[in-house]
């Protein structure tokens, strides 16, 4: 089933959203995903269903498709924007409104009924043509939106005031100035609104920035001369070669096949250290050359490059809703029916006052419906976590979900894995000893040649230090959490790894990696590896904020309490397999909200089931599927600023959705009592939007560690 991935243009609110949800799936379609902050709509196309035909039904909601999800819509055309709506309109409002700001009998002609209704005519034209097509698309769909309310209040004072020039009511009639008004103030505050949305995107536009780069490719002529071409970077293909040198850009995912450099990978990971490459070493798109010069190959393009896919999975996380997002959704789908029936009860109620006039009772029932703004509530979540998550993404850090950020803020365990987590993974091979069954030789080719089918990072290094002519298995296979396990073709049993898989005796206990043939011992290995220089940091910060440090092993006891004596972890679980560490997890999970924090693949099930699952792995390895978070730098640095984010996230979401809320329960009595008219009602309703964006940028400098 296809992937349709457009960018619609004209949301304003999060019912706006739930209209193009609610129209999409009417028609079948499925995973429908809509971003309002970036307008980004995302959805399975059902089979035999015409695209056209859905963007021709978006469009008659009062939205604008573009078929390219990624590329930035650029609004054009006359009175496309809503700054060149606004600027259309205020003329003709500060002429309405200038009997107000000018005292005299020379602008006693804009007081005449027939100019006020001229001069409002192409406002109120401009207005309806954008509030009340949308209104009307929207009703019909069964889910009123927020222009429902503008068009409405717009609509019946323009309606009031036309009555009272037709019929020479005289100047109580007449409120042409405020149907004006709430539409020149809306369009500013849209304006105003797509500002503060942009920022929100500033991090991700950035990446995306990286990927548009010119590259020198290597191309050979008749006389298989060298020549070099510059081309712009969207033109390669994998396979391509590449010149890249000191200063320039890496243009796409590459690898080296002749030099050496030091790289600057700052737009992916957030540090910006330098890192020695060689020949062989993966080149990550969009990182810098600071030094040195290499040729290179494309290994890949577009959306396959590590760069896009951060880009994507932080996109397709921004667009998706926490829990606490929920609420605020059922909130604004029943609002606008709930503001109409507050907005005639304040008209009937007030109309029934002694005191009160039927023109003050239209004009606080107007008002009502312009300052309820369900817009602020609708923003209050998806502007937070665009920020949020964009910030992550800047600085190497993937949160697959925005659930991860609202599950952040009661962790109260975080448990790590020892291997390649709370140490570097980058082994040595110290010692080794074997029998007399075998020559050295035969000892290091067997060893290789199980160990470079494993995933661990000890076998790793011995495949990498060792390597020489494969024996050749019958069959191979990896045992999580203990080893290599192979057949020759004698029907000889070769088993390789831990001390408890082994089955090691007392005399030769306290290797780290064990080799067996047909049951029998016949040698081991011993390798060594560095604690990350940032771990104790890193446990401190935890016990600083009172949460619980555990370190969970397949490693002997004996080295894990070593470790975790040096560091001040609280609790050690050693020699753990994978369905152990698994039992562990679920214990200590049903106890109190946990993280677990490993490499990706050996603790795959142990970081699923944990409330939240921390992978440390390199950008290569993103398609890790059982990981929350994913940690793009290599090392635990950044564990706490993903802490952070999410409590802080999660913070500033609670705190806008309050005073959305909030808003509205104070503005609505307001206005309804006749202390707001209709123009400042409008001016308040746009500015209620653009202080929750201004909230949420707040995250973008916050110290959030």
């Amino acid at each position: 089933m296809e992937q349709i991935h457009w960018k619609v243009e004209g949301m304003t609110c999060a019912n706006c959203a739930l209209t193009i949800h609610k129209f999409l799936e009417k028609q079948g379609q499925q995973a429908v995903n809509v971003n309002l902050v970036n307008g980004e709509v995302n959805f399975t196309l059902k089979p035999e269903t015409s695209t056209q035909q859905l963007a021709k039904g978006i469009e008659n909601l009062g939205y604008h498709v573009h078929e390219a999800a990624h590329d930035h819509a650029t609004k054009t055309g006359f009175l496309r924007t809503p700054i060149s709506k606004f600027f259309f309109c205020l003329p003709f409002t500060l002429l309405l409104n200038m009997h107000m700001l000018v005292h005299g009998q020379s602008m006693h002609w804009l007081m005449k009924p027939w100019v006020q209704f001229a001069l409002c005519l192409p406002v109120f034209a401009i207005g309806m043509s954008y509030f009340g097509r949308s209104a009307w698309a929207s009703i019909r769909n069964g889910m009123p939106n927020m222009n429902v309310l503008i068009a409405i209040g717009a609509l019946a004072a323009f309606v009031y005031s036309l009555t009272g020039t037709l019929f020479n009511l005289g100047p109580d009639y007449q409120f042409y100035e405020t149907t004006a008004t709430i539409i020149t103030l809306v369009f500013l505050g849209y304006w105003l609104e797509d500002i503060s949305m942009a920022k929100t995107q500033k991090a991700l536009r950035e990446l995306s920035k990286e990927q548009k780069l010119k590259a020198n490719m290597i191309a050979f002529d008749d006389q298989h001369q060298e020549q070099i071409f510059p081309v712009d970077s969207s033109t390669l293909k994998t396979g391509d070669l590449l010149l890249i040198r000191t200063g320039e850009h890496v243009p796409m995912d590459a690898k080296i096949l002749w030099g050496e450099c030091t790289v600057n990978e700052a737009i992916i990971t957030g540090e910006s250290e330098p890192i020695l490459k060689k020949a062989k070493e993966a080149l990550i798109g969009g990182s810098v050359l600071e030094s040195g010069t290499v040729k290179a190959q494309v290994t890949a393009v577009g959306k396959d490059t590590v760069l896009s896919r951060i880009i994507d999975l932080a996109t397709r996380a921004q667009g998706e809703k926490p829990p606490i997002q929920q609420l605020a959704d059922k909130i604004s789908a029943v609002f606008v029916p709930v503001v109409l029936g507050l907005a005639l009860l304040c008209f009937v109620i007030n109309l029934a006052l002694p005191h009160v006039t039927l023109t003050q009772s239209l004009m606080r029932s107007v008002a009502v419906l312009v300052i309820a703004c369900p817009c602020a509530m609708g923003l209050a979540t998806p502007a937070a976590i665009a920020v949020g998550m964009g910030r992550a993404a800047k600085n190497g850090i993937l949160f697959r979900d925005p659930k991860s950020l609202e599950l952040f803020r009661n962790i109260k365990t975080v448990v790590f894995d020892k291997t390649g987590t709370l140490t570097t993974g980058a082994f040595t091979i110290t010692n080794y000893g074997f029998n007399k069954s075998m020559s050295e030789e035969d000892f290091k080719r067997i060893c290789y040649s199980l160990e470079k089918f494993s995933t661990h990072p000890m076998a790793q290094t011995i495949a990498r230090e060792w390597k020489s002519k494969e024996v050749r298995w019958t069959s191979i296979e990896e045992k999580k959490g203990a080893g290599m396990e192979a057949i020759d073709a004698e029907g000889n049993i070769y088993r390789i790894g831990s001390e408890a898989w082994i089955g090691v005796g007392a005399s030769e206990a306290g290797h780290q990696v064990y080799l067996s043939r047909r049951g029998i011992l016949v040698g081991w290995i011993d390798l060594a590896d560095e604690v990350r220089p940032e771990a104790k940091q890193v446990i401190e910060y935890f016990h600083q904020k009172k949460i619980k440090t555990v370190m969970l092993s397949g490693d002997s006891r004996e080295k894990c309490m070593a470790m975790a004596k040096m560091l001040g972890i609280d609790e050690v679980y050693a020699e753990k397999k994978p369905d152990e560490k698994l039992e562990i997890i679920a214990r200590l999970n049903a106890g109190t909200p946990t993280a677990m924090v490993g490499d990706g693949i050996n603790d795959a099930p142990a970081l699923a089931k944990a409330n939240i699952g921390i992978s440390l792995g390199e950008a290569s390895q993103l398609a890790m599927q059982h990981a929350d978070v994913v940690l793009l730098n290599k090392g635990l640095s950044h564990l706490p600023m993903a802490l952070g984010l999410g409590r802080h996230t999660y913070g500033t979401i609670r705190t806008n959705l309050f005073w959305a809320f909030i808003y509205n329960v104070l503005a609505i009595p307001i206005a309804a009592a006749g202390l707001l008219n209709p123009g400042i009602a409008a001016l308040a309703m746009g500015f209620s939007d653009v202080v929750l964006a201004l909230n949420s940028l707040r995250l973008q400098v916050r110290t959030v560690n």
